[in-house]
């Protein structure tokens, strides 16, 4: 592993020399290689030409290797709750979170059509969580109307 870094920190310093006599930009630093392939997360090594060589990696007759690293991307979109935003707006609205719900809600479908998929999640969970609170607190309404009602019948007869 120092063996490959050592060859890559090598590598990376002649073509900064070069870049630099041609007017390029700069490579990337060796900590900044190191951070996109942090210790904990070895990738696999495998040799795509056959013999030895003393030279540098990636030159002719050497060998070459090539690392993989895995992406993990969700290909699923951002819930915007919509259809639980309107009911709790049409029919319950507590304290108005079923209007700031039903608000976070268009701005997470907005955020989605655009292509924004982060901010999109991020108001798609503040609806979720305004919905909820707004359902919990009709729910605890409604079993206080019912429970009020037993009581009264029950003094009534």
């Amino acid at each position: 592993m120092v063996e490959n870094l050592n060859a890559v920190h090598r590598v990376h310093t002649l073509l900064n020399k070069y870049n630099a006599e041609a007017k390029k930009p700069p490579l990337q630093t060796a900590s900044e290689l190191r951070a996109m392939n942090p210790e904990g997360h070895l990738g696999d090594n495998f040799p795509l030409q056959a013999g030895r060589h003393d030279g540098f990696p990636g030159q002719a007759g050497g060998h070459t290797r090539v690392q993989y690293t895995a992406v993990n991307i969700s290909t699923e979109p951002p819930q915007d709750y919509i259809i639980w935003s309107l009911c709790n707006f049409v029919y319950t609205n507590p304290f108005c979170l079923g209007l700031a719900a039903l608000i976070y809600s268009i701005k997470a479908r907005d955020r989605k059509m655009v292509g924004d998929l982060q901010v999109a999640q991020h108001y798609g969970n503040t609806a979720r969580c305004l919905n909820t609170w707004a359902t919990v607190l009709i729910a605890i309404a409604v079993l206080i109307l019912i429970y009020m009602m037993i009581v009264k019948l029950h003094n009534k007869y």
